[in-house]
């Protein structure tokens, strides 16, 4: 019986809420994942996952080489031009890698092994597991790291409440107006019962706007980041020990690591959220995982944290073993998958 490690790539088109989603699944799944990150030639890139022929000299990784064998046994892809290298590894190799589709690949499911999306995209199949936000990292484990790393964030006073800020999508504007109105209300709260932020800005925060914000936040207690210049990147020591969380409505990743805390969670939206995005929201609001900013402290009891990661990553076991099993046979120890 061959004894080798499993093999994992994960198909990156360089957007770390993307990459982050693979990397979280891979590692849950127990697996050490080589992460290929992919550039595409048009029209492949404006037409992927769809177009496939000459597709394998249009597909290349930073260093410029064609995607190449020895194939992993498992491909974990997220986003749309990921999603034409997971579909097009199942024929590279035979159906011998095992391929996984995080978010709606906008074909069909049956292209992949297994497609993993938020119920908010409204796909169904045999093959396509639904899950409420987006896969990540944020477990016990994960926080009890952050707090040790940036133990330096314990000194600030309590509460202690991390502001997660990204930027404005079709969504959800966020502009001068919502941050006077979020700022307003955030300084009410510290008026009434004091403490400190933790504010981190996202990369599709402008520059000029976390310029502002950070200006605006001087006024208070805290830390705030948004970017290299700042040093290392706090974002766990944030999650880890903060008391409360406020984040911006417009991001599903952020939302989501939020709620995995099991701390309570508030976004500000003025405006009405669109599309998908609203059912979402409406969603997590339902189970008590995120609340309004306007609601009051001592709301209804807290939740469990939102730990879908580590529950899908069981799903893909069983999908892989029941789906896998004639090659796994062949080649890898079935009884490894158990992670």
């Amino acid at each position: 019986m061959d004894s080798r490690p499993l093999t994992c790539w994960v198909v990156s088109d360089g957007a770390a809420g993307n990459e982050n989603q693979c990397l979280a699944l891979a590692r849950s799944l127990g697996l050490l994942p080589c992460i290929v990150r992919i550039r595409l030639r048009q029209p492949w890139a404006a037409l992927s996952p769809r177009l496939t022929f000459g597709a394998t000299d249009a597909i290349r990784d930073e260093s410029g080489a064609a995607p190449a064998p020895p194939w992993p046994d498992v491909a974990i892809g997220c986003g749309r031009r990921a999603a034409l290298v997971t579909r097009l590894l199942r024929r590279w190799s035979d159906g011998r890698c095992y391929t996984v589709q995080i978010l709606d690949p906008r074909i069909d499911s049956r292209a992949f092994d297994l497609v993993i999306v938020p119920q908010h995209d409204d796909v169904a199949g045999p093959n396509v597991i639904r899950s409420i936000g987006a896969l990540n990292a944020v477990d016990a484990d994960w926080l009890a790291a952050g707090r040790l790393r940036f133990a330096d964030v314990a000194h600030l006073p309590a509460p202690r409440t991390a502001v997660l800020i990204g930027g404005s999508n079709r969504a959800q504007k966020l502009d001068d107006a919502y941050f006077d109105a979020l700022l307003e209300r955030l300084g009410a709260r510290h008026a009434a019962d004091g403490g400190s932020f933790l504010v981190s800005a996202s990369r599709r925060t402008p520059p000029a706007l976390a310029d502002t914000l950070r200006s605006a936040f001087a006024r208070f207690p805290g830390k705030f980041w948004s970017g290299g210049a700042d040093g290392e990147n706090p974002y766990a020591g944030y999650l880890g020990w903060a008391d409360r969380i406020v984040v911006t409505p417009d991001s599903v990743n952020m939302i989501s690591e939020a709620c995995a805390t099991g701390k309570p969670v508030y976004t500000f939206a003025p405006r009405a959220i669109e599309g998908k995005l609203a059912a979402f929201h409406a969603e997590l609001a339902g189970s008590g995982h995120l609340r309004r900013l306007d609601e009051a402290l001592q709301g209804p009891p807290q939740p469990p944290p939102l730990a879908e990661t580590a529950a899908i990553a069981e799903l893909v076991r069983e999908r892989w073993r029941a789906g896998a099993a004639a090659w796994l046979a062949s080649s890898v120890e079935p009884t490894r998958l158990s992670g």
